[in-house]
């Protein structure tokens, strides 16, 4: 699909310039131009909760994922959290699902993934904390739980750690499940991590999971945290959707929510 069709079906989306929301209605500046990292953010999959059609929901989000890619391919998706309900047993299952993808994909720990540190790595083979680099981009993704399903911030000793190892880099994307802003019922305040990132310059974005009902963005200090609705689960948005993320070689950052069939607003700015 030419960039010029895919974009005009999008009704609304937010823009982000250098730091700068606009709402934007009128997309041909995009048109012509091919973003230099496009990719998907989806959460919440609550994969085994009791008394929902969890399989159908699964089913029905990666069909819709797969086919958005089809379209128009991203370079990777990062299923940010709450991957299972309370039961790990179920992450082979996951696994083996997510690895017949054909897209690389990345996953985070939320507080319904109730793994210890090797338990996770173990069964997902990846880290609970880790990066990785694409071109002059840095992914940072961090874990804000445990076994026992506490919220917690992210390890801050690892976060300074990495961005000063990152200082260099264009544009650095924290993916985390737990918002450590307490801006929401569920979310938890976290001075220091509130502290640390303001000091970074080149973080682009964070990503959350874990609030259903929340698909839009909140600011602060400059810094735009993204989420994304839900995949599965009992409550949230009355749609179950996920993220595009589209960045551009001059800094903008095209976003917005797929509801899961329509390219939808994601927030009022």
């Amino acid at each position: 699909m030419n960039r010029r069709k895919f974009l005009q079906g999008i009704s609304t989306a937010v823009v982000v310039f250098n730091t700068k929301s606009v709402l934007a209605t009128d997309l041909s500046i995009f048109e012509n131009k091919k973003p230099v990292l496009r990719f998907a953010v989806a959460s919440d999959f609550h994969y085994a909760q009791p008394k929902t059609a969890y399989q159908e929901m699964l089913d029905t989000a990666l069909s819709h994922i797969r086919a958005t890619h089809a379209a128009d391919p991203f370079e990777f998706c990062v299923f940010n959290g709450d991957l299972v309900h309370d039961d790990i047993s179920h992450i082979p299952t996951l696994k083996t699902t997510f690895d017949q993808l054909p897209f690389k994909y990345f996953v985070t720990q939320g507080n319904h993934d109730t793994a210890t540190k090797e338990e996770w790595e173990s069964g997902w083979q990846s880290p609970l904390n880790f990066d990785h680099v694409i071109g002059n981009n840095v992914l940072l993704f961090a874990t804000t739980s445990n076994k026992q399903g506490k919220y917690l911030p992210p390890d801050i000793d690892w976060l300074t750690k990495k961005f000063e190892e990152h200082k260099n880099a264009k544009h650095i994307f924290l993916f985390i499940h737990i918002p450590p802003i307490k801006w929401t019922a569920n979310g938890i305040d976290s001075p220091e991590f509130q502290s640390l990132v303001k000091k970074q310059k080149n973080l682009k974005a964070v990503f959350h999971g874990h609030e259903h009902d929340q698909d839009g963005i909140k600011w602060q200090d400059n810094i735009p945290y993204i989420f994304d609705s839900h995949i599965g689960g009992n409550w949230g948005t009355s749609y179950r959707g996920y993220r595009i993320v589209e960045l551009y070689k001059n800094g903008s950052m095209l976003t917005y929510i797929m509801n899961p069939t329509e390219k939808i607003n994601v927030a009022n700015i």
